[in-house]
């Protein structure tokens, strides 16, 4: 752990426990190791550095550890379209055809786990809104079951590790069929990766070249990007999971290209550092502004970070969990709307707002509190098709209990 502690209004006591709760994770063989941050009130309160980035190599996390943070990716890609928005680039009813003819004349399943062929007309097009809040009709494999699971691991390939250029990744996506139509319900999809690409086309750039000029040179975000250069790559943490066979840690990263990837998801592909995140977390903390850099205005993180999703598709389980009870879901990310009732995403205060990735990391900003929560491992989860289904399979009781132990404790330390 480093000596970053201060007092704040924590109990430092209570702070304490965290870095020994979580060492006792990475003691018992369920994560190779954690970067946990806390920010509150201006500076940064608490980092830990727990365990190893490269186990084998025993090379310890560090604080500038570069972790893949997969699904936090989204809050940023929806960020840069917002900042589209507010430059009269796109509204958010605009039918995404006008710049995506892909996705003209889509065909719904009739069931979203029946037969592929069973389909009907989409009752209009897809929206940059339906995008933003995943209610596109669009899917992912592994939170899909039947048929169109199956479709889109053939199709696509890998959510995250993909060899395929943007435009022919977006006409193999553009044939298959929605599972629901547009903006009938919340369904977890490459919905996000759609948006980045969208981004890419009005901006006539890469969607790297995009985020690098609009967020993270602006915002000094020096570590973040969709490639890790040579000279970086020691500082990557290598991705882990539980070997079902040996019950022991095994490293199951992806290899490193000569090149930055062709495909730049929106949707999962970044890799970032603890504090090129918090940056990113504090504009969003300060309605689009930190440290005097502004990238958007106000109203538009007030819209962002209001809940989208009606009371009905609310009550549609995710993931196979009452996962809306007490939450809602805005512009590419979630916010607590009843933190009595909310149980899924850690403890918080009302209109605390985040999103998690798949490889364990998580982030919350909590402006009532005036606290910023960053968590990150590299624990890799089962993203082939149906794999939602079995969301805890391949982890350890440790491995899924450590990140509420971090959220409950850092509340307990406020006296929540």
């Amino acid at each position: 752990m480093d000596g970053n502690v201060s007092q704040g209004e924590f109990a430092s006591e209570a702070l304490a426990q965290i870095p020994a709760a979580l060492q006792g994770v990475v003691d018992a063989g369920d994560l190779s190791g954690f970067v946990t941050l806390l920010y509150r009130k201006g500076e940064v309160v608490q980092v830990n550095t727990l365990g190893h980035r490269d186990v084998a190599a025993k090379a310890p996390m560090t604080r500038d550890t570069l972790f893949r943070i997969a699904s936090m990716t989204k809050p940023v890609t929806s960020i840069a379209t917002l900042m589209l928005v507010e430059e009269g680039k796109l509204n958010l009813d605009d039918p995404i055809t006008r710049w995506m003819p892909e996705f003209s004349d889509m065909k719904v399943l009739a069931s979203p786990t029946g037969p592929l062929a069973d389909v009907t007309d989409a009752a209009r097009d897809i929206t940059v809104e339906d995008l933003l809040t995943h209610r596109a009709g669009l899917a992912y494999g592994f939170t899909s079951i039947g048929p169109i699971a199956h479709a889109h691991e053939e199709a696509l390939g890998s959510p995250l590790a993909n060899p395929l250029g943007p435009d022919e990744w977006l006409k193999r996506l553009g044939q298959l069929p929605l599972s629901f139509q547009p903006g009938e319900r919340f369904h977890y999809s490459h919905a996000t990766d759609v948006l980045g690409f969208l981004v890419a086309r009005i901006e006539g750039k890469t969607l790297g070249e995009v985020l690098k000029a609009r967020v993270f040179d602006p915002l000094g975000m020096v570590d973040t990007g969709f490639w890790t250069p040579p000279e970086k790559r020691d500082r990557l943490a290598r991705l882990y999971r539980i070997n079902p066979t040996t019950d022991q840690l095994e490293d199951v990263s992806f290899p490193h290209t000569a090149t930055p990837p062709a495909f730049e998801g929106g949707g999962g592909g970044l890799i970032s550092t603890a504090d090129d995140y918090l940056k990113f977390a504090r504009m969003m903390m300060g309605r689009g502004e930190v440290d005097g850099v502004r990238l958007v205005r106000p109203e538009t993180i007030d819209l962002m970070t209001a809940n989208r999703l009606t009371d009905a598709q609310r009550e549609i389980p995710f993931m196979g969990i009452p996962f809306w009870m007490g939450q809602g879901f805005g512009l590419g990310v979630s916010v607590i709307t009843d933190p009595e009732k909310q149980a899924w995403m850690g403890a918080g205060s009302e209109g605390a707002f985040g999103w998690p990735g798949a490889f364990g990391t998580w982030w919350q900003a909590d402006p009532a509190e005036d606290l910023v929560m960053i968590y990150l491992i590299q624990n890799s989860m089962d993203l082939s098709p149906e794999a939602a289904s079995q969301l805890a399979t391949g982890q350890r009781m440790g491995a899924r209990a450590a990140l509420p132990v971090f959220q409950k404790l850092t509340y307990a330390a406020l006296g929540k």
